[in-house]
């Protein structure tokens, strides 16, 4: 996370245009691609803001952060900056919505991706999207793209979640055949059959198996 003290004017276009003078105020961007100016006053909410996918690029001493999607773009004119200082986050700080076996069950999969599928690769953690970041992007054997959602109990809603990132995932003409899987160590009839009609994979996964504290259960063929 970079954070940026400077005295800044900042210009936004897009579907309105909106203008703050120069003032001294703190710029936030986040590794996910958020870009957030707040002022000292005004409570939590910051004075403007982007969500991502963004680009930013630094052209002399303007910040300009561009929508993947569409045509918002913010430009940030710094005319003196005070501080500028950028901090490497712990992972699962800002993971409150998640319990910690999902939690520990991101980081062992991530360790170990081949448990959600034959020849799986990790290339990100928390990939990001505009409505939020899926727990893993994968690539499989052929290439081809794979998002990953990690549940301690697959559900009806995890489905649900699941099939909104990949809608908005497949937006990028690159990523149009992404497929998804939905990881649990517990999923819901309901939630399969559902997972099915959306065309989602479902793995059951165990914990202490990934972590090398249980041997993998023999299966018998007849």
């Amino acid at each position: 996370m970079r954070l940026i003290v400077a005295r800044c004017s900042v210009d936004y276009s897009g579907r309105l245009s909106a203008h703050l003078p120069e003032a001294l105020r703190l710029i936030i961007l986040k590794a996910d691609g958020s870009v957030l100016v707040h002022a000292d006053a005004g409570g939590y909410k910051p004075l403007n803001w982007m969500t991502p996918p963004t680009a930013i690029t630094e052209e002399g001493d303007t910040l300009v952060v561009r929508k993947l999607k569409g045509e918002d773009m913010l430009e940030i004119h710094l005319a003196e900056v005070v501080s500028d200082v950028t901090h490497t986050m712990d992972f699962d700080a800002d993971r409150l919505s998640k319990d910690g076996v999902e939690a520990d069950l991101q980081i062992a999969l991530a360790a170990a991706p081949r448990f959600c599928g034959e020849g799986f690769r990790l290339v990100r953690r928390e990939w990001p999207t505009d409505i939020g970041p899926v727990d893993l992007m994968c690539r499989d054997e052929a290439d081809g793209w794979i998002a990953v959602e990690i549940k301690r109990i697959g559900t009806i809603d995890a489905v649900e979640q699941l099939a909104r990132y990949l809608e908005r995932i497949r937006l990028d003409p690159g990523k149009a055949e992404c497929r998804g899987v939905l990881a649990a160590q517990l999923i819901k009839p309901q939630a399969r059959v559902l997972a099915e009609a959306r065309g989602i994979a479902c793995v059951e996964v165990d914990l202490a198996e990934l972590r090398g504290e249980r041997e993998p259960a023999l299966t018998l063929f007849a």
